[in-house]
């Protein structure tokens, strides 16, 4: 559905541009941002111009670097809790077990 949507604001523009005479269409997808010029008569694609991305600094870089980190670490912690209170539970069945088995054998 995206591409027939695509399709028609390309016709309305098209049209638009055969009515005023222009030349040469700039057209920017909305999917993908990519920045099209296309001659108006042959309806051939002139020249592409890919996305822009945004350059991110070294700080911001670090600093995401270090959430990242952290993050890791918290969940890490966790995990390690978890872990530590299910060998917990396990020595106490164990060793239940066990009293049970002395008991039952008496």
């Amino acid at each position: 559905m995206l591409d027939l949507v695509f399709f028609d604001k390309l016709l309305i523009v098209e049209e638009k541009a055969v009515k005023e005479r222009e030349k040469v269409l700039k057209i920017t997808c909305p999917v993908c941002r990519v920045v099209l010029w296309i001659d108006a008569e042959s309806r051939e694609v002139i020249k592409t111009e890919k996305r822009k991305t945004k350059k991110n600094s070294l700080d911001e870089l670090l600093l995401k670097e270090k959430k990242k980190k952290s993050e890791a670490d918290r969940r890490f912690n966790i995990t390690s809790a978890i872990e530590k209170e299910k060998r917990r539970e396990a020595q106490k069945k164990f060793a239940k077990a066990f009293s049970d088995i002395d008991k039952n054998c008496e």
